[in-house]
């Protein structure tokens, strides 16, 4: 007759329907979950860097029409302020007149340049992706798992 005292660890889990899974130590599903949750960190941010990254290029070219946009519009203030001088020092001098079509020439550019500035900047996403998916740590440390619709 055999010991009813026999220690769970000299069970044959097989010999129970069971598996070696249900037979692992506290430490080792401990130390399992610490690196999950290692992995999940790590995955995080990287995601986070590719996200900023993009980010931070869609900004600096916005920043840059910008710029340009107020270099055109400094432009053409100076030349309509010298085109405003010069007609009315001459009251008809031709030489107002060509200030003045450049000046508008400038103003156009500047319209392009703010119109296209705009345009990038309004690709900035942020770290929409890192949100969404650090939202979700909670739920799946409680065994969540949620579902994409």
């Amino acid at each position: 007759m055999s010991d009813p005292y026999v220690s769970a660890r000299s069970i044959d889990p097989a010999r129970l329907g069971g598996s070696e899974q249900e037979t692992r130590s506290i430490g080792e599903i401990f130390g399992n979950v610490t690196q999950d949750l290692s992995t999940l960190m790590r995955q995080e941010v990287a995601l986070a860097k590719a996200e900023a990254g993009q980010s931070a290029k869609n900004a600096g070219k916005g920043i840059g029409m910008y710029a340009g946009a107020a270099v055109g519009g400094f432009l053409f203030l100076l030349f309509l302020s010298t085109a405003l001088m010069w007609a009315l020092g001459h009251l008809i001098g031709s030489d107002g007149w060509a200030a003045l079509i450049v000046a508008v020439i400038w103003a156009i550019i500047a319209a392009v340049l703010a119109s296209v500035a705009k345009k990038e900047m309004q690709k900035i996403r942020g770290l929409p992706d890192t949100a969404d998916t650090v939202g979700k740590i909670p739920n799946a440390l409680k065994g969540q798992e949620e579902k994409n619709l």
